[in-house]
């Protein structure tokens, strides 16, 4: 009988190639769909899983709770290791990372071994401790991970950069230069094999922290915090208890430190600032709210693309159903006959699964297929680097599994319908009464397209809130910008190189400064306080960017008030130029001439600069001042007139003079920008991506629902063309229907998409407001799509000839 079932399924394929086509071609699409998001949550459910010792390796995260705000970073004091090392036996071992001091931005410089001429620019640069090395257990090629950063001038390299540098040898001990530097030899300790993907460290060189530090005294400094610091306990601790006696430790010690100064910020510390432990497998998906420079996962994108893989296999299934209901009356008579002559309900329910469970094999197969060839276009929508899994053991076994319980799952309710039927009454030419039920499919129908109408609705949302980013006046001009990298390898000649730059006629204006108002550059927080209010207030913190006097003109700032910097005069090297905010956090309403204090140093501002954007623009605007500086890394310049390839290959010459054995590396600042941005394009890109794969998909069971329609109206649309109705007619009486289905998905998916969209919104301090229109517009793509879906079943069925459909009569 099962052999018997089996030639019946192939040959109702065959018979019926269109609906099995769209059986078939509907379910292979959302298989694909969920195997490459399954991939991608599987990619990153997996990150730092690797380390021996993971559930037991913690990051100290940062928090610090304002008036309306709560702030949170992995930037700890320096002494923080060291002292809860001395302090708890609990734990095993501490251990620190620093990439922000020289390598702002993942690490970025100029890098050549001994002997070479040429530097070569290279990334995934940190300072880290040796304990770093024992905490992670990293594994390594050459030499010995217990000493290879235990000594001054050391640096642990990749395997991947030892190949470069060195092909075929083992470099330990060889010496490599920084940013030219050869008063600072840096001789290789080891070579660790590359961190895997699926980690959140992606560090190329290590530089040991032995010896270092960043100024005077700085390493036992509980006032600065530029150090992520991880802790490794020992098995059996108990991490709740030993994060609150370390959070008391930390607060006391920096309160301690203050106080001392006589900072009055002190007393306030133990309610606003605290310290908690996160576990090194929690940093790349639950890390969206805490600022650490690292690029990571969001653990929200992983509840969207599981609820999207869900609606998605749903509304396959939807269709799977409609389709096979909408050809239930061709199937009514063979089923009255097989009953008659003796067939069980059971045998015919066993009959229809098998067709099932053929049509989502066949789903299966097809959709494995089409995963592997849309692969490459998935990795480029969510910038992974996904490989199919052929050879894992699990592959297939979940395959088959799948493809048995979907199979199942969606023929559970066509297998007992069909096998329903009365013979009686399937002979007599009347169908039962369930199947001119249409609640059922209407309201599966009405469910794909609200999923549908939530994703359009979103991807508008998001598109518009991207234009308003990209086009919003952010104080400053970031228009043909050139951002040249690396300068800072030119030494003492970076003027020079700015002078010949400004004799270009098509440069406007050229500034020397690493500190700039995109991703990338660096920062520097400061407190600040009015002369003389020290001792009195708690201060404000802003940001101290170092500047030279062409800075403001090359990017375009406003002054408000005063003047600009003039390097002749002798009192501008104390001066700085503030921005609205901080003048109005720190009560000075005529600011210029007024003098402000930061660690005893007194500064005089001079200027007051209209307010920028220099964070991301889910944050405000924030303090800043700006002095007098060398700060070298970036060279900035303004291209004036369209010329830009032709101006481009003027600024490379000029490179090329100062610097023959460097290639120059430069970045437009617009782009840089905008790849401020990178997430948000690409969560709009996947949702734009799902959503038309659900409006496919739901179109496909529209058109089953008006398939199903036009066969069950047959007799009713002939004696309506013999009374004389038009196609016109015919044609809108069938359609408004499914207009009527749309019209209450969009009744249904509009507050939905709206509070969804508001929520998401709120990460951004500027934002647009969600608008009528973008409703609007939702509606009216879903009900032309749906028109266009159902008119070629309406027009089709207008145009039958009467005579086919009342003959049977």
């Amino acid at each position: 009988m099962i052999k018997n079932y089996f030639k019946i399924a192939l040959r109702q394929l065959g018979k019926q190639k269109m609906y099995a086509l769209i059986k078939i071609g509907g379910f292979a699409l959302s298989i694909a769909a969920c195997l490459l998001i399954s991939l991608y949550i599987r990619n990153e459910m997996s990150f730092d899983k690797s380390y021996p010792n993971t559930n037991r390796i913690f990051r100290i995260v940062a928090g610090f709770r304002g008036d309306d705000s709560y702030w949170q970073g992995t930037d700890v004091p320096a002494p923080t290791a060291t002292t809860l090392k001395a302090l708890y036996p609990q734990v095993e071992a501490t251990g620190r990372i620093m990439d922000k001091s020289l390598f702002w931005g993942a690490g970025s410089v100029e890098l050549k071994r001994a002997g070479a001429i040429e530097n070569t620019h290279e990334e995934g640069f940190a300072y880290a401790d040796q304990s770093l090395l024992d905490i992670l257990e990293l594994p390594m090629v050459y030499g010995d991970r217990r000493t290879a950063l235990s000594e001054p001038f050391t640096m642990v390299i990749s395997k991947s950069k030892a190949d470069k540098y060195y092909p075929n040898q083992n470099p330990v001990g060889k010496v490599m230069y920084i940013n030219n530097d050869k008063t600072k030899p840096y001789r290789i300790g080891a070579v660790m094999h590359d961190f895997p993907a699926t980690s959140h460290l992606k560090y190329s060189f290590f530089l040991t922290l032995t010896a270092h530090q960043l100024s005077d005294g700085e390493q036992t400094r509980w006032t600065a915090s530029n150090y992520r610091t991880y802790v490794l306990l020992k098995p059996g601790a108990d991490a709740v208890a030993f994060e609150k006696s370390m959070k008391r430790t930390i607060v006391s010690n920096i309160a301690e430190s203050l106080a001392k100064s006589g900072d009055k910020m002190a007393g306030e510390l133990r309610n606003k600032l605290s310290f908690t432990l996160q576990n090194i497998s929690d940093i790349n998906l639950k890390s969206y709210d805490i600022q650490d420079e690292i690029s990571h996962g969001d653990i929200r994108f992983i509840w969207l693309f599981s609820a999207l893989a869900a609606f998605i296999l749903i509304i396959a299934c939807f269709n799977f159903i409609n389709l096979s209901t909408a050809k239930s009356a061709n199937r009514a008579k063979e089923v009255g006959l097989r009953k008659v002559v003796g067939s069980l309900r059971s045998g015919l329910i066993v009959q229809f699964l098998i067709e099932s469970l053929l049509y989502s094999s066949l789903s299966f197969m097809s959709g494995l297929v089409l995963a592997a060839l849309l692969l490459p276009y998935f990795n480029i929508l969510t910038s992974k680097s996904l490989v199919m899994p052929w050879q894992e053991w699990w592959l297939f076994p979940i395959i088959i599994v799948a493809a048995f319980i979907t199979g199942v799952a969606a023929g559970i309710y066509p297998a007992f319908y069909l096998s329903g039927f009365k013979p009686v009454d399937v002979l007599k030419g009347r169908l039962s009464a369930g199947s001119k039920s249409s609640a059922l499919r209407n309201g599966l129908v009405v469910f794909q397209f609200t999923i549908s109408i939530i994703l359009i609705i979103g991807t508008i949302v998001i598109y518009s809130q991207m234009e308003y980013i990209l086009n919003k006046k952010v104080g400053f001009d970031k228009d043909q910008v050139v951002m040249i990298q690396g300068t800072n390898t030119l030494d003492n000649k970076v003027t020079d190189f700015k002078n010949e730059l400004q004799k270009i006629s098509a440069v406007g204006s050229v500034s020397v400064s690493d500190y700039l108002p995109v991703d990338g550059t660096k920062r520097s927080g400061r407190r600040f306080w009015n002369e003389g209010k020290a001792q009195e207030d708690v201060g404000t913190t802003s940001q101290m960017w170092q500047i030279d006097k062409d800075y403001l003109k090359t990017l375009g700032m406003q002054l408000v008030a005063g003047r600009n910097f003039a390097p002749e005069t002798h009192a501008d090297s104390h001066a700085v130029i503030i921005n609205q905010t901080l003048a109005n956090n720190l009560n000075l309403k005529n600011a210029i001439g007024k003098r402000i204090t930061n660690d005893g140093e007194v500064f005089t501002v001079i200027g007051v600069v209209h307010d920028f954007n220099y964070e991301s623009l889910r944050q405000g605007i924030h303090e800043l001042a700006m002095h007098l500086g060398q700060s070298s890394s970036i060279v900035s310049v303004k291209i004036k007139g369209h010329d830009v390839k032709n101006t481009l290959a003027q600024i490379t010459a000029v490179w090329k003079e100062f610097s023959p054995g460097q290639p120059i590396r430069y970045t437009f600042m617009d782009e840089t920008f905008a790849s401020m941005y990178a997430d948000v394009q690409r969560m709009r890109d996947i949702l734009t991506t799902f959503a038309v794969l659900a409006v496919v998909i739901a179109c496909l069971g529209l058109f089953a629902l008006a398939a199903f329609m036009a066969e069950q109206r047959s007799k009713e649309v002939g004696i309506r063309k013999v009374l004389g109705a038009s196609i016109g007619n015919i044609t809108a009486l069938l359609s408004f229907d499914f207009v009527k289905l749309v019209v209450v998905s969009i009744v249904i998916a509009t507050p939905i998409a709206w509070w969804a969209m508001a929520k998401w919104l709120q990460d951004f301090t500027y934002r647009i407001d969600i608008s009528w229109w973008m409703v609007a517009m939702a509606a009216g793509i879903s009900i032309f799509i749906a028109m266009l879906t159902v008119s070629y079943q309406s027009i089709k069925a207008a145009l039958t000839n009467p005579i086919k459909s009342l003959k049977a009569e």
